[in-house]
């Protein structure tokens, strides 16, 4: 199915993508929250589960469930049950991981994609058509379901500081299809929220565990973390379900989750671009028309001209200085969600998620690295394939009480 992440036209692709515009702005934040709010409930609910059971769970496969459960709600106003049963539903995860394998090896070798895929599809069906039926049938259902009954404005949204919240991506696509349905056809409303489920659950998992791996690995950084939130729950400006509101006046828990996706971006190869006609020199090396270059994030990331001689490390403070030509240099080469016309769509919504559920479970819950990532000296297992996931993440869960 084609998308807009793989449109290679500048101006079909900007076209496009003001259709979307507005549905992943931050003014449009507000109207997602009470999603989430129901899924870090829910979350919180597992984790209290883990954490009266006394086992270990791998929170790379729960940040996920998390994160697709969460986009899910968002774009349709259900879940898909990965937080309700912790399982893979449908094998979409598996599925996605598939066609991501497949995909980034295609990538870098596309010469072999005409001879690979055809027999691929014949030994596994999996491979470029399992996770993509779920979702697009499922969509297509939601579609038919909502246009077949749909819900009154007072019924879809409530008002919260004067502001209408509670709409889904779908509510939006369809008005904004109902408006003008020749320009915004039924295929960009479908593709719209498909797209949600293929590329905002991994991305947004990854960072998820980034940040509390990080955290976990540099207890002076939890424990900063955790003071800024307990003060700021003390004093009465943290709520139960936190609000984006409340969590972007929180300077540390931001540069936390800044520094996380520096030193951990969820995409693990290069942001390619064609070089334009009459070539272009880079670096002191000339590259012809037609050429393809990228850089990677996670070289770009470790830059010690960029962000300092300990640009390997996990060091939340370094967003917190008061030198603004330095803070400029290193938020123009901070790319986890990439850089220019073509930076994730879904970027604030992935903050949005972050900085709702990372203050939650930190305040209510300790947790503690269990395995061979938890030794001294041992960092976690991963694997490449696009997305650079974890494996094996496993913590155990204790509940805590805010002083």
């Amino acid at each position: 199915m084609w998308n807009m992440f793989a449109d290679r036209d500048i101006k079909h692709h900007a076209h496009t993508r003001r259709f979307y515009a507005n549905a992943y702005s931050m003014a449009s934040l507000i109207h997602y929250e009470p999603y989430l709010n129901e899924c870090g409930a829910l979350f919180s609910q597992r984790l209290l589960e883990f954490s009266k059971a006394g086992t270990a769970a791998d929170f790379g496969h729960w940040f996920q469930c998390f994160a697709f459960d969460a986009i899910a709600m968002m774009t349709y106003g259900k879940r898909l049950g990965f937080l309700d049963r912790g399982e893979d539903i449908a094998n979409v995860i598996d599925n996605l991981d598939n066609n991501l394998l497949y995909a980034s090896l295609m990538g870098i070798f596309p010469a072999l994609h005409k001879f690979a895929m055809p027999l691929l599809a014949m030994i596994d069906a999996r491979i470029g058509s399992g996770t993509g039926m779920y979702v697009i049938d499922f969509t297509r259902k939601t579609i038919e379901d909502e246009r077949a009954s749909p819900k009154s404005v007072a019924e879809a949204t409530y008002q919260e500081d004067g502001a209408a919240v509670g709409e889904t991506f779908l509510s939006k696509f369809l008005a904004k299809h109902s408006n003008n349905p020749d320009e915004y056809s039924n295929f960009l409303v479908l593709t719209g929220c498909a797209s949600n489920m293929f590329a905002g659950s991994d991305t947004t998992g990854i960072s998820l565990s980034a940040i509390l791996y990080n955290l976990l690995k540099n207890p002076d950084s939890m424990g900063k973390l955790r003071e800024e939130i307990d003060d700021f729950t003390r004093r009465g400006e943290l709520s139960q379900a936190p609000s984006f509101k409340e969590t972007q006046k929180m300077p540390y828990l931001q540069a936390v989750i800044k520094e996380a996706l520096r030193v951990h971006p969820a995409v693990g190869l290069p942001w390619e671009r064609v070089v334009p006609e009459g070539g272009a020199t880079i670096g002191g090396r000339f590259f012809p028309e037609g050429s393809i270059v990228g850089i990677n994030s996670w070289v770009q990331h470790r830059n010690k001209a960029l962000f300092g001689e300990d640009a390997e490390h996990f060091r939340p403070d370094r967003w917190l200085i008061s030198d603004e030509a330095r803070l400029s240099v290193m938020n123009r080469n901070w790319m986890p969600f990439g850089l220019g016309s073509r930076t994730c769509m879904g970027k604030n919504i992935s903050m949005l998620e972050m900085s709702k559920l990372i203050p939650r479970i930190i305040r209510d819950f300790e947790f503690k690295l269990e395995g061979a990532s938890a030794m001294p000296g041992c960092s976690w297992e991963t694997h490449n394939a696009w997305f650079v996931k974890p494996r094996k993440f496993y913590a155990t869960v204790r509940s805590r009480k805010t002083a």
